[in-house]
């Protein structure tokens, strides 16, 4: 209940909808309702009456002529409006509701992503969303009009002859303990088929993005084979839930089929009997198909309603997601820094299950300085400046910024002031232009250029097929590494923060790509706090500050002469790197 509770606020908007699609609906099935009766007028009074023949025809004509109007000139734009006022409303719930949950997926942290496949996120945001619209289409419609056209039905009937209805509606009593029965398996049947989708959306959307990998490696008929065992799983599920509709619309027609028998015999004795009349034999017959019709349909709807709810906990369950990097009540904007920054006694674990990966970090970092981070991988260097734009928070301790903690500055905010360079930079689809504009979406042209050149990209840019409008493909797939990062730099150039975060960004190119971007990202960096992560040692040796971090510890910290003097880790790993003839 604690679902369709959450679902109905996105429906509550647009209930005057919901109750005018309603109301041509009952319009939209109360005309057919009117033909058995004009069957038994037509049978009763004009076929098998003495009038005249002459009379009979007139009359006949008459009837026609109004049914024609009724059912054609009436009816035929009644039809259009039902289908797109709910089509209209449905549409609207489910944009609202991909809004809402494309606002949440934003707001969730990194480590809600590292735990769960893209594929599987997307499945809940696109297939399930789909489903929730029988909620509205099926529960909060076609329910209630086709309860209306059965209570008009019955009460036809019962005025035409209440014990031959007593008989037609007979087998109520047994539907309704079939659906109590069938439809108890099916909704976990539903999701256990939705699971098994998701799963393999996942698997596939992973390998798609992989697919270099597994040509390279020659991998394409263990891949289809392991293909295969996610598509055996999800097609087990899906014939499990087909034939469980299977025995389920089998049980519910048999059911069906037998009112019709019921009522010709007990209809037909009571014709022989002179107790009724063949007109009203035949009208009440064709009632039947008027009852057992939105009947079928509403058997239908319970199973489109089970199906439907259980992809609604799915979607609930996405939207319940809690987040872990939240604004704190005292939170306020910060318009501009300058770019002073603290780390006091921080301790660090990406959860409460893992091992410490930061211990104590205890780092002091000035205004406009540069500071570089190095050491073994896995020492820390990354898990400590993702820190700073609250990507994670931290147990033990506080980060300030300008002698404010950053938990006490709003997130937005607090990122709109940080730059960050990675070493893989993700860039999306679309054009090299659409990209840079990431870093300031409402940037002139001007501008674009202007960023561009800076971070050396112009003149690559314009010796594309299309220039700025060249369409570089899925994550950049059209660019060269060392082009990515360009436009990744030219972004961040456009962005203007007053503090600079670079993570290994050159330790992937070749030399002369490396030479540009370091030309480029030392234009970036000037005046402006920078932390780097760096690989090769060669590159941080102009850094204010060199800190060496071991195990999640800082072990050594000073300017690379001074470390250099000490002969410590640093001096031993400078010496390494050298020594093999690599700049790195």
């Amino acid at each position: 209940m604690e679902s369709f509770k959450i679902y109905f606020k996105f429906i509550k908007p647009y209930w005057k909808l919901v109750i005018i699609t309603i109301l041509i609906g009952m319009v939209k099935f109360g005309i057919p309702l009117t033909l058995p009766l004009i069957m038994k007028y037509i049978i009763d009074d004009l076929l098998l009456s003495s009038i005249s023949t002459v009379e009979k025809s007139q009359k006949l004509i008459e009837v026609l002529l109004g049914a024609f109007v009724l059912f054609v000139v009436i009816r035929a734009p009644i039809e259009y409006l039902r289908q797109y006022f709910a089509q209209l409303t449905t549409s609207r719930i489910l944009y609202d509701l991909r809004s809402h949950l494309y606002s949440h997926i934003q707001k969730l942290s990194l480590r809600y992503y590292q735990n769960h496949k893209t594929g599987e996120i997307i499945s809940r945001m696109i297939n399930d969303a789909e489903q929730t619209k029988s909620i509205v289409e099926t529960g909060l419609m076609n329910v209630w009009i086709d309860l209306f056209t059965l209570t008009i039905a019955i009460g036809f009937m019962i005025h035409m002859d209440f014990w031959l209805t007593i008989v037609a509606i007979a087998v109520f009593p047994f539907y309704a303990f079939s659906v109590k029965q069938l439809y108890k398996k099916l909704r976990m049947l539903t999701k256990a088929r939705s699971q098994s989708l998701a799963e393999m959306q996942g698997y596939l959307h992973e390998r798609v993005n992989g697919m270099p990998v597994i040509k390279s490696f020659t991998l394409e008929t263990v891949e289809k084979d392991r293909f295969g065992e996610k598509n055996n799983k999800f097609l087990d599920r899906a014939l499990a839930l087909t034939k469980w509709n299977a025995a389920t619309n089998s049980i519910i027609n048999t059911l069906t089929d037998i009112a019709p028998l019921l009522v010709l015999a007990y209809g037909g004795y009571q014709v022989i009997q002179g107790n009724l009349t063949v007109g009203a034999f035949i009208a009440f017959y064709a009632f039947l198909d008027r009852l057992y019709n939105p009947l079928r349909r509403l058997i239908n709807s319970s199973t489109e309603l089970t199906q439907a709810s259980a992809s609604l906990d799915r979607v609930i369950e996405l939207m319940n997601e809690p987040y872990d990097i939240v604004d704190s009540l005292s939170a306020k904007p910060v318009q501009e820094i300058k770019g002073k920054i603290d780390f006091e006694n921080v301790s660090f674990k990406y959860d409460t299950a893992s091992e410490w990966v930061l211990k104590n970090i205890q780092l002091s970092i000035q205004s406009g300085e540069t500071i570089a981070f190095v050491g073994m991988s896995g020492g820390g260097k990354s898990s400590l400046i993702s820190l700073l734009p609250r990507f994670y928070d931290i147990q033990e301790g506080s980060i300030l910024i300008d002698h404010t903690d950053i938990k006490d500055i709003t997130i937005k905010s607090l990122r709109d002031q940080i730059g960050m360079v990675l070493q893989d930079n993700i860039l999306f689809s679309g054009t090299v232009r659409e990209n840079i504009l990431f870093g300031k979406p409402d940037a002139t042209e001007e501008e674009v250029i202007h960023a561009a050149e800076a971070a050396n990209a112009h003149d690559f840019i314009l010796n594309l097929p299309g220039g700025y409008d060249t369409e570089i493909g899925e994550r950049g797939v059209k660019l060269s590494g060392g082009q990515k990062q360009r436009v990744a730099i030219a972004r961040v150039f456009l962005k203007d923060p007053s503090i600079l975060v670079l993570d290994e960004a050159t330790s992937a190119l070749d030399l002369e790509s490396e030479h540009l971007i370091q030309e480029s990202l030392a234009k970036l960096a000037k005046d402006r706090t920078t932390l780097i992560v760096a690989h090769r040692l060669s590159t941080i040796t102009h850094a204010d500050q060199i800190v060496l971090i071991e195990n999640g510890q800082i072990r050594e910290k000073g300017t690379h002469d001074q470390l250099m003097k000490e002969g410590g880790a640093y001096f031993r790993l400078f010496n390494v790197q050298n020594l093999n003839g690599v700049h790195s």
